[in-house]
């Protein structure tokens, strides 16, 4: 048998992300896949620099138009929302979010500069932490606080991202690390586009460790213990970035290569086997922020 278009996206990627529904139950695995192919084919839309930046607009705009049928009990004409609208109707996920998503992708077609440090984290909220807030509603949260919990936990996650990507984003032209920091720091964007290491980027790397450190801070506080063993799949994901910014502060931040650092498959491993157990234990306080 063929498997859902949605679950072949997700094996397709091999993502971080993605890695984290090993730990859940069949229904929500298959949800958490719907939702994620979701967010791979609209950023798959924004990324492909080959198609005129017009018919990625469009293409977008078809997306937005697309999953709003899905969220109104329509019929859908992509594939994914297909198969995403029946846990959007079964966790009441709302169009809004979904909304608030692709204007954070569309802002991938003009922007490759951030001036301040609330510009960058209102973009990291669109792309990462609305992604978390319809995540909680497919694992199952009881607290409303567990939004607060999703929005840290997606600003440390992206900005973990935003620090590996350093070498890779400036390949293409694009800078994330807010351009008043770069100033603060007296890094010039010639010497990112350039991968120029100095002692200079190195305090700015750090400043954005820092900065990713506090949201993984945030999230182990706001986590309910009522809903900790609901988050397990999100716990893993935390626990796999919290990983590789530990490894990116332990090389001295070798973010400026085009290929971005990586955590080996054993140690992906490790985190798996160590989430389990500890949730089979109920040893669930956050394994990351520390």
């Amino acid at each position: 048998m063929t498997p859902p278009v949605s679950e072949q996206i997700t094996q397709r990627s091999a993502s971080n992300l993605a890695l984290a529904f090993i730990m859940l139950p069949k229904e929500k695995r298959a949800g958490m896949s719907a939702l994620y192919a979701f967010c791979r084919e609209v950023d798959d839309v924004a990324d492909e620099e080959s198609v005129p930046l017009e018919q990625r607009r469009i293409r977008l705009a078809e997306w937005r138009t697309d999953i709003r049928t899905a969220c109104d009990s329509g019929q859908p004409q992509f594939p994914v929302n297909r198969e995403l609208q029946h846990f959007i109707a079964a966790h009441r996920m709302p169009f809004s979010l979904f909304d608030e998503l692709i204007r954070g992708v569309e802002m991938d077609l003009e922007v490759t500069r951030y001036e301040t440090w609330e510009e960058l984290e209102h973009y990291c909220y669109r792309v990462a932490s609305v992604v978390g807030l319809l995540s909680i509603e497919i694992f199952g949260h009881t607290s409303p606080a567990c939004r607060d919990y999703a929005i840290h936990l997606g600003q440390a996650l992206q900005l973990t991202n935003i620090l590996r990507d350093v070498g890779n984003d400036a390949a293409r032209g694009r800078i994330y690390l807010p351009l008043a920091e770069l100033k603060h720091h007296q890094v010039t964007e010639a010497e990112i586009l350039a991968g120029e290491f100095s002692p200079r980027f190195r305090k700015l790397a750090q400043a954005t460790a820092s900065r990713a450190r506090h949201h993984y801070a945030r999230a182990r506080a706001t986590l309910p213990p009522e809903d900790r063993k609901a988050m397990v799949a999100a716990e893993l994901m935390g626990a796999v970035y919290w990983q590789l910014l530990l490894k990116l502060e332990h090389h001295d931040f070798p973010v400026l290569a085009v290929t971005p650092t990586k955590l080996h498959k054993l140690q992906k491993l490790a985190l798996i086997l160590r989430t389990w157990y500890r949730s089979a234990t109920g040893a669930l306080a956050p394994n990351y922020g520390v």
